[in-house]
């Protein structure tokens, strides 16, 4: 005599992203992406043009100067990642079906 464990919630599904796809109202709305990936470029523009302040005012170009060039390149390519939304867009080949 089991019987399965009720739901605590009423039986009524959960509003969010279903489990499979983590996240999955952020990808499907354009002006979250183009927000948040819009600020994480113009970040990226803040920290290059901090960096290239120092360079301009006749400062020695360090190692700190050039991991803060490349921390800007990298917020500035998370941002466009996040706009772009490759995520889900690929084709899956299929293991059985032998490529030509």
């Amino acid at each position: 005599m089991s019987t399965a464990p009720q739901d605590p919630t009423g039986g009524g599904a959960a509003p969010g992203p279903p489990a499979s796809q983590p996240g999955g109202r952020f990808r499907s709305c354009w002006s979250c992406r183009l927000v948040s990936g819009g600020g994480l470029i113009l970040a990226g523009a803040y920290v290059f043009m901090a960096a290239r302040s120092v360079m301009r005012r006749g400062g020695p170009t360090s190692m700190g100067t050039v991991a803060q060039i490349t921390f800007a390149a990298s917020l500035a390519s998370w941002g466009i990642v996040i706009i772009a939304d490759p995520v889900g867009k690929s084709q899956r080949k299929d293991a059985g079906t032998p490529s030509a």
